[in-house]
């Protein structure tokens, strides 16, 4: 069990700094949509490929994904937008992310499943 948290702490670590360097290269909060999107395609793909259950799940998963995916940063890019005057382009961010991403989902999905 031990060694399932620290390889989920090392995959978060991980994800985090991936997400760091996504959003430099494109800004919040299209950056956050963009990182949003990818991980929910990752998301779906590795849902398919990979055990229930296990370590790489845990590690890729819960990890890097959990790490690199981030609802916290969606939420505060929305508040960003309400609060800069700017609730269409809100409205239109969250509805892209979340739409977007559960797409993205099924898609990554799909793909992994022409695959095995």
């Amino acid at each position: 069990m031990l060694n399932s948290l620290i390889l989920i702490a090392a995959g978060g670590a991980i994800g985090a700094v991936l997400r760091a360097l996504a959003l430099m290269v494109v800004a919040a909060p299209v950056g956050t949509l963009v990182v949003n999107v990818i991980g929910s395609a990752l998301m779906g793909v590795l849902w398919v490929m990979l055990p229930r259950s296990g370590i790489m799940p845990a590690f890729l998963m819960t990890g890097i994904l959990g790490g690199f995916t981030t609802f916290s940063a969606f939420s505060l890019d929305s508040l960003r937008l309400i609060e800069a005057g700017r609730p269409l382009e809100a409205l239109v961010y969250m509805g892209g992310s979340v739409g977007l991403s559960v797409l993205a989902v099924f898609a990554g999905a799909m793909i992994a499943r022409t695959m095995i």
